[in-house]
């Protein structure tokens, strides 16, 4: 599976940004979907993950409430919605492929290559 985001940006601090994950690989909607950032001088962090199906979702505190995932398979893609952006969301972010549910990023096995999304305050 190959994994490549997109949608990333420049926003003020309240605005909203869509990022997408396109993969490429008949069997991507058997895989569960996790997305992570990491800001400058920061270990990654675990920010959303959606399972195969799509029922079965989870978030970050800090993202729950402002940031939503879902997948769309007959696309190959997933995607996250962000809203009400924070400073402190500035990161790039990452999403992965993996064949269980996990907040561990360890547990992924297929890595895109990251989008900056940066929000000014």
């Amino acid at each position: 599976v190959q994994l490549v985001e997109s949608g990333g940006g420049l926003v003020q601090a309240g605005g909203s940004l869509r990022l997408s994950c396109a993969a490429s690989g008949r069997t991507f909607s058997s895989y569960a979907i996790g997305w992570f950032r990491q800001a400058p001088g920061k270990e990654r962090e675990f920010v959303s993950r959606i399972s195969w199906s799509g029922r079965n979702l989870y978030y970050a505190d800090s993202v729950n409430g402002r940031f939503t995932i879902f997948r769309d398979n007959a696309k190959n893609t997933v995607y996250l919605q962000m809203n009400s952006l924070k400073s402190e969301d500035t990161a790039v972010y990452y999403c992965a492929a993996g064949s269980r549910l996990a907040t561990e990023s360890g547990s992924y096995d297929y890595w895109g290559q990251g989008t900056q999304v940066t929000v000014s305050s």
